[in-house]
């Protein structure tokens, strides 16, 4: 057995560079279309260049077991630690207990100096719903604006802050 190690300098060949997998839409599928433009950035606010965000969300009738649409995407962060993804604005999922969870998107996020993935989710700035969703409900008030993608004319933004002030809320899962 071996001591765990950080994922070391060479990160960035494991990337993918399938940029296909940042788009989960299809002409034929049902829902709300939408680009998610993600920013992942370190402790100091600097762009993470070599990172890799992974997306899973449930189609517009939040379903995550939908013969048309996987949920799923991939993209490597660029230069300025960005990348986008077009999608669909997901719908509400159970909450398995009778109610319904915010439309949201689940991610993860991978880098170097990172010894397992970061767990996050991405809820829509202005959803009524917000204010129901179980999950969002355990995530103290002055740190819940870290899960909220805000909108602009062209897309949903939403920055990944890895550490210190600002950082997004990850779930241990």
């Amino acid at each position: 057995m071996t001591p765990s190690q950080t994922v070391g300098p060479f990160y960035h060949f494991g990337l993918t560079k399938n940029l296909a997998l940042g788009c989960l839409t299809t002409p034929d599928l049902q829902g709300e279309r939408i680009r998610v433009r993600f920013r992942l950035l370190d402790g100091d606010g600097k762009p993470v260049p070599d990172g890799m965000i992974e997306l899973w969300q449930a189609d517009a009738a939040g379903d995550y077991h939908h013969e048309t649409f996987c949920g799923f995407g991939r993209l490597a962060t660029d230069g300025q630690g960005s990348c986008t993804f077009e999608t669909i604005r997901p719908g509400r999922t159970a909450d398995g207990r009778g109610g319904r969870q915010a439309a949201h998107i689940n991610v993860s996020v991978f880098a170097r100096g990172l010894l397992n993935r970061l767990c996050t989710r991405v809820y829509f700035e202005g959803d009524p719903a917000l204010a129901e969703d179980p999950v969002l409900a355990l995530v103290p008030q002055d740190r819940r604006h870290t899960l909220l993608a805000n909108n602009t004319e062209d897309c949903w933004k939403f920055d990944i802050r890895l550490q210190g002030e600002g950082e997004t809320v990850f779930f241990d899962i």
